[in-house]
């Protein structure tokens, strides 16, 4: 008989503190969701209400040819408007992106004792963190997702502290993007007038991390959310996802495009990454680059695993609108600060 979970502190210590995650809680064989995954109906997803985005991804071989006006405008027109977008001939080897996507679910199949020494509060590591919802203690309704989090410094640490299980292809996968990510952000801090030397990459994408996440099969996932809507703090996030879906972006409400505040998914195509502008960005650019806000659906047929990287600048960093940017606009739409305290 599976268990109840009706008594939410049962359930929180089953699922938190023990480090079972909603895994443990579809294991345990329930047959619908319990009270405190349901979602209010206004943040509730409606599958068949959402249309897909059908933007064609951005091949980034191009960049380098004569077509590399071309391409850098579609960059920029993409983070404009929906401020996400898919890329394709990344440089990112195919067969690592199916490794990733087979070590994260290896990973979360893994005894909840293994998985559970990474908890927060428990953690041999600043670097690594294993967890479940967002901030579970706070939430009021949780999310039906589990994740690792392994926080970059440098090689060594990473392969000292980050998760036996998923550290090599891990950290292969953020060491191969790293041209990727330089290329469009040298695009989009190019397109503001700002250029991206040695010297300043820090400042943009000094602080890196990469997450797994898994998102069980759910019994009624029209009830609950994988991930509820935000927008990401960084500067742009990398994502890989499965060929599963579930990825909705809201068409932000000021752009020259259709469905404007309309939930729209973003649907996989084998081989590609999705990439998103974040808070930082739009606020370096004073606005004219869209951090969208975004959320997960969760499925009841299979289990769905996504592994993004998040960069973003050093949290020592002070963040404020480029100045050449409001010189045109005539206006900060920002004030500045420091990126920790954002973070905080």
């Amino acid at each position: 008989m599976a268990p109840s979970f009706d008594n939410e502190s049962s359930l929180f210590n089953f699922v938190v503190r023990d480090g079972n995650g909603v895994k443990g809680i579809v294991d345990s064989g329930i047959s619908k969701v319990p009270q405190a995954y349901i979602q209010p109906h206004a943040e509730q997803i409606d599958k068949k209400s959402a249309s897909k985005c059908e933007i064609p991804p951005i091949d980034l071989l191009k960049l380098d040819g004569p077509n590399h006006d071309e391409m850098v405008n579609q960059i920029v027109r993409a983070a404009e408007t929906l401020g996400f977008f898919q890329v394709v001939n990344h440089g990112v080897p195919v067969q690592l992106l199916d490794s990733l996507k087979q070590t994260a679910h290896n990973f979360f199949s893994l005894p909840a004792e293994r998985k559970a020494v990474y908890r927060k509060e428990v953690s041999p590591s600043p670097l690594v963190k294993y967890g479940t919802s967002f901030v579970p203690e706070k939430e009021r309704a949780l999310e039906w997702k589990d994740y690792i989090s392994m926080a970059y410094t440098n090689d060594d640490e990473a392969l000292q502290q980050w998760p036996i299980e998923c550290r090599d292809v891990a950290l292969q996968f953020l060491k191969t993007s790293h041209e990727m990510v330089r290329n469009l952000l040298e695009a989009l801090l190019g397109n503001l007038g700002e250029e991206l030397d040695d010297s300043k990459i820090d400042a943009f994408i000094g602080k890196k991390m990469v997450n797994m996440n898994f998102y069980p099969t759910c019994p009624n996932p029209e009830l609950t959310v994988g991930v509820g809507r935000h927008s990401d703090m960084g500067t742009l996030t990398i994502l890989l996802q499965d060929g599963i879906g579930g990825l909705y972006v809201k068409v932000p409400e000021d752009v020259d495009m259709e469905k404007k505040g309309e939930w729209v998914e973003i649907p996989p195509i084998p081989g590609a990454l999705v990439i998103n502008v974040g808070d930082m960005l739009q606020i370096w650019s004073n606005g004219r680059y869209k951090s969208a806000e975004h959320r997960v659906r969760t499925t009841s047929t299979k289990s769905r695993v996504s592994i993004p990287i998040f960069t973003s600048p050093l949290p020592t960093q002070k963040v404020a609108p480029l100045p050449q940017v409001v010189k045109k606009d005539g206006v900060a739409r920002y004030r500045e600060f420091v990126f920790s305290n954002y973070m905080n």
